[in-house]
């Protein structure tokens, strides 16, 4: 394989099956490339060491959902709670897929998702697709410039919701032990509807508006 074209996608697969069956990283780049005929500048073409190697798997794996979905002939023409669904169930099946990865991915984390490192890259690619589904909504066409930092503020804490409901989803899964993980299914579907109902009830619109005021005081008092 040395001197050939390698792509990230096979390094990703050389590595999964180096993982799994050894149950731990390769000692160091040079004996990883040297056990499968690799030159190291292939490897280091995409990656700087193992622990970036690794936080794009799950990355990878959500990359993949979207473009699946994106596919689907009425995509554009769904719901954002729609595509939300179909995102997780198309998400959560990779995952299925690749259980054994992800499961040493997480390793002894799994209580403590929040501080992942490996999930941080997953997580800009999570926040951006929810921007992408105008969830959060968009900013207002204001010449007011605190009025525009106050929606910037709730859109991100919207994000940050429903961030934390991805992890609490994926702990959900990671625990399942039904047949066909199919409690994760009903997790997911009942979770996403509350979810939706939840995030755009009218208390959270009051809630903002009451930022809004605060905000708008405290400029005023200090002006």
């Amino acid at each position: 394989m040395k001197n050939t074209e390698v792509t990230q996608e096979k390094i990703l697969d050389i590595y999964s099956k180096y993982v799994l069956r050894n149950n731990k990283k390769p000692l160091n780049v040079f004996t990883f490339c040297d056990e499968h005929e690799l030159d190291e500048s292939q490897f280091y073409f995409f990656y700087a060491n193992f622990d970036q190697l690794e936080a794009d798997y799950l990355k990878y794996f959500m990359n993949q959902s979207i473009l699946l979905i994106s596919k689907e002939e009425d995509y554009e023409g769904d719901d954002a709670k729609t595509k939300m669904l179909s995102f997780y169930y198309t998400f959560f099946e990779q995952l299925t897929m690749n259980r054994s990865l992800v499961i040493y991915l997480i390793g002894s984390d799994k209580n403590n998702l929040d501080h992942l490192k490996k999930l941080w890259p997953l997580k800009k690619e999570f926040q951006s697709f929810i921007r992408s589904l105008a969830i959060s909504h968009p900013l207002m066409e204001s010449q007011n410039e605190n009025m525009a930092k106050i929606e910037r503020f709730k859109n991100k804490g919207i994000e940050e919701l429903y961030w934390g409901h991805f992890l609490t989803t994926l702990k959900f899964w990671i625990e399942d032990t039904s047949s066909n993980f199919e409690k994760t299914d009903i997790f997911i579907e009942k979770s996403v509807d509350t979810s939706f109902e939840l995030f755009e009830i009218k208390p959270l619109k009051k809630l903002v508006d009451l930022g809004k005021f605060l905000f708008n005081e405290k400029i005023k008092n200090n002006s």
